[in-house]
């Protein structure tokens, strides 16, 4: 399912776009009918934390749809001119008001549906502090009896949460990589297995242990 609006006209020129395959491409784009330039659409990184302070991790109460009222890690679409994990920092300023640092790439999911891939990284926070930012209705530290599970916004995001607090137990923390399902491989291209595990060595992580 493709949830991006087709596109009608040329950014480049104005003129109506029409669907085919260019020459050496193996798909249909939309291509300019007047000046040939080609239109490609892309799925959209979202970055996130899973920002940490002590024994608990810091959640945002969405002020805005989708999802209006439920709780997430803080996330947000990449910026041109980021790295990944400048766009995870500056969201989870921007959502949760905290300041950290950010440490390995945690979990990788796929979301086909949606054309987006939801990218979290492991973060410390440097103080206990954090505001609401203007896309959060609430922001608040939670120890892993206290995570709203029915009202979590996004099945990504508990996944890495259920991640999180099980490597923490098992004294070593992973990076989950989970492929697109099947259905929405493409032909001839094999689908990993579910999910990736690798261990982490960073002295980042330490602290995350300790509780």
């Amino acid at each position: 399912m493709n949830r991006r609006p087709p596109t009608q006209f040329c950014s480049a020129c104005g003129h109506p776009v029409e669907l085919r395959i260019p020459p050496g491409d193996n798909r249909e784009r939309h291509v300019c009918t007047h000046c040939g330039a080609i239109h490609y659409q892309n799925p959209r990184n979202v970055l996130g934390t899973v920002p940490v302070w002590g024994d608990q991790v810091l959640l945002c109460k969405r002020a805005i749809e989708p999802r209006l009222g439920y709780w997430t890690l803080p996330a947000g679409f990449m910026e041109i001119g980021e790295t990944t994990s400048q766009a995870a920092a500056r969201e989870t300023l921007e959502e949760a008001g905290a300041i950290v640092d950010v440490g390995a790439l945690f979990s990788l999911l796929n979301v086909p549906h949606v054309n987006q891939v939801h990218i979290f990284y492991l973060a410390q926070m440097r103080e206990p502090q954090f505001a609401a930012g203007e896309e959060s209705l609430e922001v608040a530290l939670f120890s892993e009896d206290e995570i709203p599970w029915d009202d979590i916004a996004f099945p990504t995001v508990a996944k890495t949460l259920r991640y999180f607090f099980e490597d923490r137990r098992a004294g070593a923390f992973g990076v989950h990589l989970e492929a697109s399902t099947p259905d929405a491989a493409m032909p001839g291209v094999p689908v990993p297995s579910l999910p990736v595990h690798t261990a982490h060595t960073e002295d980042i992580l330490t602290p995350m242990l300790r509780v």
